[in-house]
Formats: structure tokens, C-alpha cells, sequence
């Protein structure tokens, strides 16, 4: 079987036939979230399929395409269409995406994501730049034998979310009238939802928002040596007399605030470093 880097390699020649040059950042979007991909101009879209070794992101509200064009001017990567852990992928088909922006020449990762808030403070629509992450999914994607080629053993994840990143989100949303707060954000496996009592627990571990993805992308890109930002939308909340809600209303939810967060995307785009080099 063909090992990981050659695997990317296959992939990347596959791009490579369609589009040229490199991209300087990435960005995944998350459930409801890819409108996003609408504004790319000069657009090459490749659907997942047509890529080697790429899984297809099977879920609703997930496109399945990489969108290859320019946002405010900037060379980009747009996975429109997450891949996910719960789909019966393996970790490493789930971060592929992240393995191959970086390839592509990304340096920089924005993820987007759909979560359900735990703070008092949080309400659906609101938009959050994720500060710090709990991994509660029970496995990582940099388990078993190391490549060092493309990343060390032991990665350091103190500063997962870079902070110069996440001040330019917060300058942006302050520029553009967009309340945007911060929270640290737990990933556990799903599909299903959270219990009462997980819930409870996630609070009492310090988090402020749940979701079923975003962290194995974040290690891997870290791994890679790439600075990461998270934008979250909460689209339901998991505090008082709360209920459950459906895909559809998560979804839903997501939708509607896609505008605000298409304006804060494109000012946090315009405003990444000129040489956007990993650290």
C-alpha cells in the first residue's frame, strides 16, 4: 500500500493538472457554512471524487468539492465539505484535506465549523474564534508510525490557535460591527448528540462549545507546521431548559448567519500576513 506522502503526492499531481502556482492558505467549511466557496473568483472546482485517495464527505450541508481561486486577492485552497470521524473514515482519510493544503503551499488553515454552545453567554448565530480545543474524541490523527518528512513525532500544541490570527479576527469584527466572541471548544466523535450528563462533564472541564470535528484537523495541521484559526457558528445551545435540535435546524441556523460570517471571513483573508510563513 502506498504510504502517506505518496499518497499526498498523487493527490497534489492530480490538483496540479487543473490548477498551477501555489495557494497560500487553506480554509475547511463546516456544516451549513460553504457559501463561502461563491465568493472564490477565477474558480476551479474539483469534486473530491476526481482527486486520488480523497474520501467524499457524505453528509448534508457538506459539498464535497475543493474550490481553487482567489479571495480578496489571495491565492486559497477551499475544502467545501468537511470529512468526518463518525462517517467511518480512518483519521488520516479525515485529515487529508489538511495534508494536502499543505502541499499545495498553505501555510496558514482556517476552519469553520457548526457547534452547539455550553456558556450562558452563547446564543445561536452567534460567531466565535476558537481559542484553545479539548480533544474528547478518544484518538489522535498523528497515532501510529511518524513520518518525518512531513511533521515531528512529538508536536507542540500550547498554542494551537495563533494568537496574531486570532487578534486579526478580532480587529476585523470590530471594524465590521460583528459581535465575536471566544471559547474553547471540545470535539467528540458523534453522530449523536451529547447526553446530560457528557454536557455537565464538558462544562466542568472548561468548555464553551461542542462539536464532532475541527480538532484532528488542527493537530495535523500543527504537525505540518501551519498556523491555525477556528471560526465557529453556534447554531444551538446546551444550557438551561434547552432541547436538542435536528441536522436540519443546525443547518438552518448556519445558513442564516453565513453572510456575517462571509464578511468577517473575507477581512480576516484580506489581512493575513503578506508572507504567510509557518512557525
Amino acid at each position: 500500500m502506498l504510504m502517506l506522502a505518496g499518497r499526498i503526492q498523487e493527490a497534489l499531481l492530480s490538483v496540479r493538472e487543473h490548477v498551477e502556482g501555489s495557494v497560500e492558505a487553506g480554509i475547511i467549511l463546516g456544516s451549513g457554512l460553504g457559501d463561502l466557496a461563491d465568493a472564490v473568483t477565477d474558480a476551479v472546482v474539483i469534486p473530491y471524487r476526481e482527486i486520488p485517495h480523497f474520501p467524499v464527505s457524505t453528509v448534508a450541508g457538506h459539498a464535497a468539492k475543493l474550490v481553487v481561486g482567489r479571495l480578496e486577492g489571495r491565492p486559497l485552497a477551499v475544502f467545501q465539505g468537511r470529512l468526518h470521524y463518525y462517517e467511518g473514515y480512518s483519521m488520516e482519510e479525515v485529515t487529508f484535506p489538511v495534508r494536502l493544503m499543505r502541499a499545495m503551499g498553505a501555510s496558514i488553515m482556517i476552519v469553520t465549523n457548526a457547534v452547539g454552545g455550553l456558556r450562558e453567554d452563547l446564543a445561536p448565530g452567534d460567531l466565535v474564534t476558537i481559542r484553545d480545543h479539548i480533544n474528547c474524541m478518544g484518538t489522535n490523527p498523528l497515532r501510529g508510525q511518524n513520518d518525518d518528512t512531513l511533521g515531528p513525532r512529538f508536536p507542540k500544541m500550547d498554542r494551537a490557535y495563533d494568537e496574531a490570527l486570532r487578534e486579526l479576527a478580532r480587529r476585523v469584527a470590530r471594524e465590521l460591527g460583528i459581535t465575536l466572541k471566544e471559547a474553547v471548544y471540545a470535539a467528540v466523535t458523534g453522530p449523536s448528540y451529547e447526553t446530560r450528563a457528557e454536557i455537565h462533564f464538558m462544562r466542568t472541564i472548561g468548555t464553551d462549545t461542542v462539536g464532532m470535528s475541527t480538532v484532528p484537523e488542527t493537530i495535523v495541521a500543527r504537525h505540518a507546521g501551519m498556523r491555525v484559526a477556528g471560526i465557529s457558528c453556534v447554531t444551538n445551545v446546551l444550557h438551561g431548559d434547552y432541547e436538542e435540535v435536528s441536522h436540519e435546524e443546525v443547518l438552518e441556523v448556519a445558513r442564516q448567519t453565513a453572510p456575517s460570517l462571509i464578511r468577517l471571513m473575507r477581512g480576516i483573508i484580506a489581512g493575513l500576513p503578506v508572507t504567510a510563513q509557518p512557525q
